[in-house]
């Protein structure tokens, strides 16, 4: 290929068509063919060894890689939290691919650091927390907020985490985790909860399950005497892990109840905000996250219902001094006395080298605003809701909880969720997934986008219905 404007002019009209044939589900939902013989047919191997593609080759290797996409948005596209990208998200990681900035110290990329720099200031004024002066005017003093943008949830949990333990036990870097921490999480809790307490030296039995309802959300009136009971036992509690909403249901836990008790007992309260942060945007639906200021760490993706290119994840803490203490490494060619006149977000990741996150989320603000992506999110809510309340009136079909997002769990009476979910996916209209929630395993939809509406929940329970029929 001679130059990226003639490989763009190229393939422009082919991604062009796909964006609109998966719009309209021409394309169906999902295709998934034996791993060999897609990559036979994509000629993977061949390519890889020989190189040499041009602008035709290209144009011939899309014919073949594009319909064997999973298309995110097609109207029966219900399986996964990840978003239809927005254009101008496309525009940024089109950018940010060919810039090519690793841009975790500021000489390394200093346009999209400051991008990333307000996008972070922004984020934490929807939290109710103080945005971070311009570095110049940090004061040692200063209690503001602070935040950085990691490669997803899981990178964004451990992220956070890390800093409840630097508050907990600041020594912990230096001499080791103490075997007297303990984190406090639900069943609910994403599972990189958990591994990012493992990562963190703490084994499985520091992990202690909240008190929750009968639909699995906390119950903070049973917290103080677990945070008691834990304390006579010598146990340090690390952080209080509370959903923003929970990953297999889409439940929100009351954050103000919850909050208002960690604040009086002096605990570390993390809330894993990865799909529900942009419910902030909408100003009924941020009533969702009422009592978030009072927490201490939140994550959240713009890469489930911020229309951003994945991986798009803010981990935002209330006061900075817990985030720059989290990594304490010393790395001479990046750490050292320098005239600087920007910022360098190095000290606050895991990652040594970031792709420009916060382009993708900056262009897709840029296209939409705040407003359009809230009505959009507000969109896939209420349709969730109409798709209950549809389910439940059918006999045949079952919901177990009344869903506050966009997610949706529920079942076809009598039928196998997971022999239903692979038939589905071998015809190739609808893609769902399925969780275990309370105990039993179910069908469970997910509303991404506009493209779905309900009278194709009303076409999916015909093909699960006829998938049931003898």
């Amino acid at each position: 290929m001679k130059n990226v404007q003639q490989a763009i002019e190229q393939i422009l009209p082919q991604l062009q068509t796909y964006l609109h044939e998966s719009r309209g589900g021409a394309l169906g939902a999902v295709a998934l063919p034996p791993l060999r013989e897609l990559a036979e047919r994509l000629s993977v191997r061949q390519w890889i060894e020989q190189g040499g593609m041009d602008e035709p080759q290209l144009r011939d290797f899309l014919q073949a890689f594009l319909p064997a996409s999973t298309k995110l948005h097609a109207p029966g596209f219900l399986a996964h939290q990840t978003c239809a990208s927005s254009t101008g998200g496309t525009i940024g990681a089109l950018v940010d691919g060919l810039i090519n900035n690793p841009m975790n110290i500021y000489e390394m990329g200093p346009a999209t650091a400051a991008i990333e720099y307000v996008l972070i200031n922004w984020m934490l004024e929807h939290c109710g927390w103080q945005p971070a002066p311009w570095p110049r005017d940090r004061r040692p003093d200063d209690h503001s907020g602070a935040g950085v943008l990691t490669h997803g949830g899981s990178l964004g949990n451990l992220t956070a985490l890390l800093a409840a333990r630097t508050h907990e036990a600041p020594d912990a870097w230096e001499n080791g985790v103490p075997d007297d921490l303990v984190v406090l999480a639900t069943p609910q809790s994403h599972y990189s909860v958990a591994r990012s307490c493992g990562l963190l030296g703490l084994g499985r039995r520091q992990i202690e399950a909240l008190a929750v309802d009968e639909r699995g959300v906390i119950r903070p009136e049973a917290l103080p005497q677990q945070i008691a009971r834990l304390r006579e036992q010598g146990r340090r509690i690390m952080a209080v892990v509370a959903n923003a909403c929970s990953t297999a249901a889409g439940l929100f836990d009351p954050l103000r109840p919850i909050g208002e008790i960690c604040r009086e007992q002096g605990v570390w309260l993390h809330v894993d905000a990865a799909h529900g942060g942009a419910f902030l945007l909408h100003p009924e639906l941020r009533q969702r996250l009422d009592g978030l200021e009072l927490a201490d760490s939140m994550i959240w993706d713009a890469h489930k219902m911020m229309q951003t290119p994945p991986l798009c994840t803010a981990v935002l803490l209330r006061q900075a001094r817990y985030l720059d203490q989290a990594f304490e490494q010393e790395a001479s060619y990046l750490f050292h006395e320098k005239r600087q006149p920007g910022f360098d977000f190095m000290h606050r990741t895991v990652e040594c080298t970031r792709a420009g996150q916060a382009l993708k989320l900056f262009f897709t603000l840029a296209e939409k605003g705040p407003r359009a992506l809230a009505e959009d999110l507000a969109y896939t809510v209420d349709l969730a809701h109409q798709a209950w309340a549809w389910f439940e009136q059918q006999a045949d079909f079952h919901c177990p909880v009344e869903p506050e997002a966009n997610i949706l769990c529920f079942e076809h009476v009598g039928s196998d969720p997971i022999a239903v979910r692979d038939a589905l996916i071998e015809e190739g209209a609808f893609h769902l997934s399925t969780t275990i929630y309370q105990g039993k395993r179910w069908l469970r939809l997910v509303v991404m986008h506009r493209n779905t509406t309900l009278e194709t929940i009303r076409q999916l329970a015909a093909r699960i219905r006829a998938l049931g029929s003898p």
